[in-house]
């Protein structure tokens, strides 16, 4: 074996110095200043090169050593110099010197400003803050959860939220103050690394945030990475001793049971594809539901809080639902479990909450019970339900229409039928495969061009009850997804004016933008899946709890939102109160939430007509085609 000589290991220690980066070039390069200025003061002291100052005598060490590093560090040094041409040509080689090493040392240090400054703009330094919403990863969804947890933390007192996401941090910011404009007084820290990268994960300081949110990425499959996320941070070695409140939504139902194994009682799962499904069905079978869910969902009218109100112990949920003048009393929340709409004769025990719907959780707790008057001479009957087989058409396909079969099958009659109308083959194998335990549904499925209007012509659209058009998500981008969307529905409207019948329109739209742009062809309802999706993982961070009051609210069994007329409560033309119409539906076994107006349901700047929590006071004359807003069992 080659002895290593003593070059090589000079060589060899220089090399790993000079790796260290900024510092270590900066401290070799002030070496090489301090020997050139010693060597050169040291030829003009011994050869006595200096000439004499004013006061006669020449410059001592000290002083010589001063001067050479003043002609160093500045050439200009050098015009006032005297004395022979010896000493001349030694401070010009000095001065040369300088030159040279004060340039390189500036391109050092600017070198490594620059470094710094990308650092900076990577965004790797620590998070300091403590009680801080975590978001990790990014897609669409964000600016809907920033501009949601803006309303939330308008009470607070420096909310911040922090985001995680392998993206530029200054594409972030910038995205963000383009699609996000009104924060108000949330703070926004964003920070550059991968969910799944332990060491990154540290520097967000998950261990002090008060919620995390883990957002599923625009991927092919995105569920694999939102467990991984889940994984890192439930079994990093810095695991606080308090557990995580993690929200994080999974794609496909099949991983749910995975997600569930890794974040144990720290996460809160939500099922996308079932949760919008079921959405889909209500809003499909009863015009203006999704407004209605998305009043609840969203921060900027009522919302549902949970309360211990010690003057409400030892009555029941009947007596509850008139404690409150300007609050709505929705369920029980008795041993750890939620109960919607329970039945009236449940006692309130002293250590249950209820469950209300309010602006904010301040005004329920400072509610004034109601003391108004019902006016029992306005209170009807209860009319008897139609229980017939319904028809359903189904234009177009995606991953979540066979969940949204399935689930319809749960509310209608049996003998109901359903056409399914896609440009997808693979549709009916799907049908074959994943709806094949339907019970009250028959399914037919038809290969076509849902967009052509021979197509939907040629169906008999006015012989069906309820019409769902489904994206052609899987198959095409957003927004090529959402225009087929809307050339269906245009089809389908001209179609009912020209035939003059009604059924109601229930449609799928991926970009909250193109909900907008549907108003023109006056569908029933519009959901924008990942909107609603955006909206309920806002709340949970916000509140756990509230995972079980939707689960309730979106599931076929217990009970559930419907809009139903209002002239089966009571009277039409008379003038009457909200609170009228409570103890109608009090009767009945069910809980009056809200009021949709007809004359505005078609108005998107009145929430289409519809107004959740009112006043149990305010004053309500039902028209034609005035809904009560009710939450009870089909």
């Amino acid at each position: 074996m080659a002895s290593v000589t003593v070059k090589q290991r000079l060589r060899y220690a220089f090399d790993n110095t000079m790796s260290r980066g900024t510092p270590a070039l900066a401290a070799w390069l002030g070496v090489a200043t301090g020997v050139m200025i010693v060597l050169f003061s040291i030829v003009v002291l011994i050869g006595g090169l200096a000439p004499e100052a004013d006061g006669g005598g020449k410059p001592g060490i000290i002083r010589q050593f001063f001067n050479s590093l003043l002609h160093t560090l500045d050439a200009g040094t050098i015009a006032g110099d005297g004395g022979g041409w010896p000493f001349l040509l030694v401070m010009l080689l000095v001065t040369l010197g300088g030159v040279l090493i004060v340039s390189a040392l500036i391109g050092v240090i600017a070198s490594g400003l620059d470094t710094k400054l990308q650092e900076l703009r990577k965004g790797r330094s620590f998070v300091v803050e403590s009680g801080h919403t975590l978001i990790l990863g990014w897609a669409d969804t964000i600016f809907t959860i920033l501009s949601e947890l803006a309303v939330a933390n308008a009470n607070e007192r420096d909310p911040v939220v922090v985001i995680l996401a392998d993206r530029d941090k200054v594409e972030m910011e910038d995205a963000i103050r383009a699609k996000v404009p009104a924060l108000g007084k949330t703070r926004v820290v964003c920070r550059t690394g991968s969910p799944i990268d332990l060491s990154d994960l540290e520097i967000v300081n998950p261990q002090e945030a008060r919620s995390i949110v883990v957002l599923s990425p625009d991927e092919a499959e995105p569920d694999a990475q939102v467990i991984k996320t889940i994984l890192a941070l439930t079994q990093a070695p810095g695991h606080r001793e308090a557990p995580y409140h993690i929200v994080a939504e999974i794609e496909r139902p099949e991983n749910l049971e995975v997600a569930r194994l890794v974040g144990g009682d720290e996460t809160v799962l939500i099922d996308k594809r079932e949760t919008i499904a079921r959405l889909i069905v209500q809003a499909s079978r009863q015009s203006g539901a999704s407004v209605v869910y998305t009043e609840l969902l969203d921060f900027g009218g009522g919302e549902v809080y949970f309360r211990q109100d010690p003057a409400l112990a030892g009555g029941t949920f009947g007596d509850a639902l008139f404690a409150y003048e300007e609050c709505t009393v929705i369920g029980l929340q008795a041993n750890g479990r939620v109960s919607l709409n329970p039945p009236l004769e449940t006692p309130i025990g002293p250590d249950d909450r209820i469950v209300a719907i309010a602006e904010d959780d301040a005004r329920l707790t400072a509610a004034e019970p109601f003391s108004g008057r019902i006016d029992e001479e306005a209170i009807v009957a209860a009319p008897a339900r139609d229980g017939r087989p319904q028809r359903v058409l189904l234009l177009g396909w995606n991953s979540r229409s066979p969940a949204v079969i399935n689930e319809l099958d749960q509310y209608v009659e049996e003998g109901s039928t359903i056409l399914v109308v896609a440009d997808w083959a693979q549709a009916g194998t799907s049908i074959d495969q994943e709806c094949a335990t339907l019970r009250n549904l028959g399914v037919e499925f038809r290969q076509a061009n849902t967009t052509d209007r021979r197509t939907l012509d040629s169906l008999g659209i006015e012989d069906f009850d309820h019409v769902i058009v489904m994206c052609y998500s899987d198959q095409l981008d957003h927004q090529r997804a959402d225009a087929r969307t809307l050339v269906t529905l245009l089809h389908l409207r001209d179609i009912a004016a020209r035939k003059a019948v009604k059924f109601s329109i229930a449609s799928e739209m991926l970009d909250d933008r193109n909900r907008e742009l549907a108003q023109v062809t006056q569908v029933d309802d519009v959901i924008v899946s990942d909107r609603v999706i955006s909206l309920m993982i806002t709340q949970i961070s916000e509140n756990p709890r509230l995972k079980e009051v939707f689960s309730e609210l979106f599931a076929a069994e217990g009970s559930e939102i419907y809009l139903r007329p209002a002239a089966d409560y009571v009277l039409a033309g008379r003038e009457t109160t909200f609170a009228t119409l409570v103890e109608a539906a009090r009767r009945r076994g069910e809980v009056a939430i809200g009021y949709r107006d007809a004359a505005n349901a078609l108005d998107p700047a009145r929430a289409y007509g519809v107004r959740i929590n009112l006043p149990k006071s305010a004053p309500i004359r039902s028209g034609a085609g005035d809904r009560v807003v009710v939450l009870a069992e089909a």
